[in-house]
């Protein structure tokens, strides 16, 4: 009669931690996925905020040189009417009809002397919103850019992604079938529950990674001890010792991981 191996609590904790690595690195590209929308719509809108921002300038542009074109029309009128009044003095009868006549082109002269000091300042202020323009169109451009280039990096970022979390899957599903039916259940109920999905945590100077409260003196000798399986009564995580935790991890064939807490 052939006997199983019993697995020890040892090979309980390997499994167990490459499974939550793997899920760990599952986890990782899933939260990335999840934050390409809002990323890509923060650059979408801060585009069209610029954008919103030029039309407001070339709205003002047109609206200066309307006003431009009302003053030129204004020193137009009052050249013609100074005409007009020099003609009429050709023909005034008697020298209160000359000094009122002087007084409206001097009037229209004054009101020529405006328009145009009116013009020049409005000229100044194009000159200063056409410089904003191109600074803005330059930034405007340059974000475009970044947004085209951001949507090709990430595109691609998924599709090798993508690839590797099959794999991953698969990787999951090979280590869950090695474990415990009831400890699988303790494990994916603790990820469950916990913010960061970290069942298994390594502890380092004495305290379980992620979490400031030290395990005691007792608990800390029986985990290095490796007789059984732990759970910290904080945190609801299980237990390993960083010595395992760091040859699992060496030994891990998870892609790219990197350790998030």
């Amino acid at each position: 009669m052939v006997h199983k191996k019993a697995i020890t609590v040892v090979d309980q904790l390997r499994v167990l931690y490459h499974l939550q690595l793997i899920d760990s690195r599952i986890d990782e590209i899933r939260k990335f996925r999840g934050n390409i929308p809002m990323e890509i719509k923060n650059l979408e809108e801060e585009l069209d905020q610029i954008k919103k921002k030029l039309e407001n300038i070339h709205e003002n542009i047109s609206s200066i040189k309307e006003n431009i074109n009302k003053q030129n029309k204004n020193i137009k009128y009052s050249e013609i009417l100074i005409k007009k009044y020099e003609k009429q003095k050709d023909h005034i009868k008697n020298h209160k009809e000359l000094y009122s006549l002087d007084k409206e082109i001097d009037y229209q002269k004054l009101e020529i002397q405006l328009a145009k000091k009116i013009i020049k300042e409005l000229n100044i202020e194009i000159h200063k919103e056409k410089e904003i323009l191109e600074k803005k169109e330059h930034v405007l451009k340059n974000k475009e850019e970044h947004l085209f280039h951001k949507k090709k990096e990430l595109n691609h970022t998924l599709l090798e992604n993508d690839k590797e979390e099959k794999i991953l899957l698969e990787q999951s599903l090979y280590f869950s079938k090695k474990v415990d039916n009831n400890l699988l259940k303790t494990y994916q109920r603790i990820r469950n529950g916990v913010k960061n999905g970290v069942a298994v945590a390594p502890v380092q100077r004495g305290a379980p990674l992620g979490s400031y409260l030290a395990i005691t003196p007792q608990k800390y000798s029986e985990l290095i001890q490796r007789n059984k399986l732990l759970i910290d009564e904080h945190s609801g995580r299980i237990l390993i010792d960083a010595e395992l935790a760091e040859e699992e991890k060496k030994k891990s064939f998870v892609f790219c991981y990197k350790k998030k807490l």
